[in-house]
Order: structure tokens, then sequence, then C-alpha cells
């Protein structure tokens, strides 16, 4: 082997590596589309004393909206904060023009909860530990 030769490494978790990778498919992505990078979002919900006791994080591109994380603290949840939470994330990417949103959840944790709000499910990837599933939910913002 020369000393010019590519190097392969596996490691863990390279933060450098995923800014790198990050901005590189953002520039093609924004390329192939016309659109630029997407943009981020979140929703924080906290009691009295200013503690956390539910989020949403999600981000918006173009006219597609998606929900990366959504969680309320187990004290808190059958209070209606999910929904709270979710309307808000809906309004904000209305309010960045998109015109549909976009998620995945895990077949054991919300899965009717987003088709109660309108959601429809496009999608199910088995392999999930536990034999669970990966399902991925798409809803209209237009209507």
């Amino acid at each position: 082997m020369t000393n010019d030769e590519p190097v392969l490494r596996t490691g863990d978790a390279d933060k450098e590596l995923e800014e790198l990778l990050g901005e590189r498919l953002d520039e093609f992505n924004s390329a192939a589309t016309g659109v630029d990078e997407e943009t981020d979002f979140s929703v924080r919900v906290t009691d009295r004393n200013g503690e956390t006791i539910g989020g949403l994080t999600g981000w918006t591109w173009g006219e597609l909206g998606g929900i990366e994380l959504l969680w309320v603290h187990e004290d808190h949840r059958h209070a209606g904060w999910g929904t709270r939470l979710l309307r808000a994330a809906e309004a904000e990417a209305r309010r960045r023009g998109c015109t549909r949103m976009t998620l995945s959840t895990y077949s054991f944790q919300a899965p009717e909860f987003y088709a109660r709000h309108g959601y429809r499910e496009a999608g199910r990837l088995p392999g999930v530990p536990g034999g669970h599933e990966d399902v991925y939910f798409f809803k209209d913002l237009s209507g």
C-alpha cells in the first residue's frame, strides 16, 4: 500500500464527520431540488418551575415539514400535551409554507396517536428490536 491510498476507518460517533456530511448533503440536495437546506424548529412545554415536561423537534424543507422527536413526561401524559405540541408544530410548518408533514414512530410508541390526528400510514419497516416496526406517517396540511 502506498501513502496516498485512501484509508477506511470505523469508530465511535464523529461530530466533525456528521457536520461535514450534513453540509455536503445539503449542498447536493439544494442543487437537485432548487430548495435551500432544511431549517430546524422546536416546541417546548415547561411547568411553573421551568422544568421541561414535554417537547418536540422538527424541520422544514421547502413545502415539507418533519417531526424528529416528540416526548411528554409520563406524569403529564394523557393531559393533551402531545396534541398541543403536535398542533403547534403543524402551525409552525404551515407558517413556513409547508403543505405536508412526515414522521416516523416505532410500533410500540405512538402510531395510534398520529393516526387520530390525521396522519396516514405510508409504510412499515420490520427489524426494530423486540419484534417491533418503524412506522412512517404522512399528513396533508393544505386542507
